[in-house]
């Protein structure tokens, strides 16, 4: 019996190996909330574990992280093939997602799907407006990759990767809240926001809320100044980088391939750095409770669990050699 129980043990823990589950503290919420993590750049293997925790422990849902990883385990950005233990997904009551060219494999891609279809809300940050590219042009989901329609990020989202507005690395985001819908949900308790990631060009459809636009600073600081500059659109239109200032978080309802409405957060602000910003953390926190129709706290309880000190983003700065344990609530 010894020996029996033994092996369960050793089974369990070689199964929570390649994804990271936080148990509710306090009062349970009776949902799951599945966290994805996989992009080159914004280091959502360090943002979504931090959300994770919050979420779990200062809110009481059940929060899974998934990761990108590579062939040793360790947690690899660049494997855009790969999600660990993707069964998460066929009971996630809401997604949370920074992902950028994901082309994950036909079983993965149809828990993805399947979840999509049964109108889950879904947080989408930062790169996740081109979360996918890759597919065969044969293959079922070939219409989510990136391309000139906007891929899933536009069908889903509101829109796909047009481009950097304020300059990459040099001017950051104050986000200005929208005053037509200061009232939303939400926005409850949102104080400043900021994110040291630049503004991204966004043409949300009509059907979207924005909640927050996106003021292009001159530097990397949130007490620089605002960037004045004349810039063209996508649309050949040459306008002030700052009038009108850029969407950068929206709310919309849509309605997926079989039929169910799926409630979308969207924002192009999101990486593991701009979230370490309390009133830009919050957006995201409250954006789970009012996608699962729950009330929204007056002003929820963001407080980081544990140290958070997130990688700058960069393209090949990942922290190399960590395994999805390290993220584990300390014992």
């Amino acid at each position: 019996m010894k020996q029996f129980l033994l092996s369960l043990l050793v089974a369990s823990s070689l199964c929570a190996a390649d994804h990271v589950v936080y148990e509710p503290a306090g009062a349970a919420k009776g949902k799951h909330i599945v966290l994805l993590s996989g992009d080159e750049e914004y280091r959502s293997e360090e943002a979504m574990p931090m959300l994770g925790k919050i979420l779990s422990q200062r809110h009481g849902f059940k929060c899974t992280v998934l990761f990108s990883l590579g062939a040793d385990g360790t947690i690899d950005p660049n494997n855009g093939a790969s999600l660990s233990h993707p069964e998460a997904l066929d009971s996630a009551d809401a997604i949370v997602m920074l992902l950028r060219f994901r082309h994950w494999d036909e079983a993965t891609s149809k828990k993805f799907e399947a979840a999509v279809n049964r109108g889950v809300p879904i947080i989408g940050l930062r790169t996740s407006t081109h979360a996918f590219n890759g597919y065969a042009k044969d293959s079922p989901f070939a219409a989510w990759n990136f391309n000139a329609d906007g891929g899933w990020g536009r069908q889903v989202l509101g829109e796909t990767w047009v481009s950097h507005w304020g300059r990459h690395k040099s001017e950051a985001t104050k986000g200005i809240i929208e005053a037509a819908n200061a009232s939303h949900p939400v926005l409850r308790g949102v104080g400043d926001i900021f994110a040291n990631t630049d503004v991204y060009e966004a043409a949300p459809p009509a059907d979207a809320v924005i909640l927050v636009r996106g003021q292009v600073l001159q530097g990397m600081t949130p007490d620089t100044p605002p960037a004045s500059y004349k810039k063209a659109t996508a649309a050949k239109v040459e306008q002030d980088v700052n009038t009108p200032m850029m969407p950068v978080a929206w709310v919309r309802v849509v309605k997926n391939a079989a039929g169910t409405e799926n409630k979308i957060l969207a924002t192009t602000m999101g990486a593991a750095t701009d979230l370490a910003t309390e009133g830009t953390r919050r957006l995201v926190i409250n954006s789970v409770f009012w996608g699962l129709g729950l009330e929204v706290p007056e002003k929820a309880d963001v407080t980081t669990v544990g140290e958070y000190k997130p990688t700058m983003y960069g393209f090949g700065g990942f922290q190399k050699g960590v395994k999805p344990e390290s993220f584990e609530l300390a014992k």
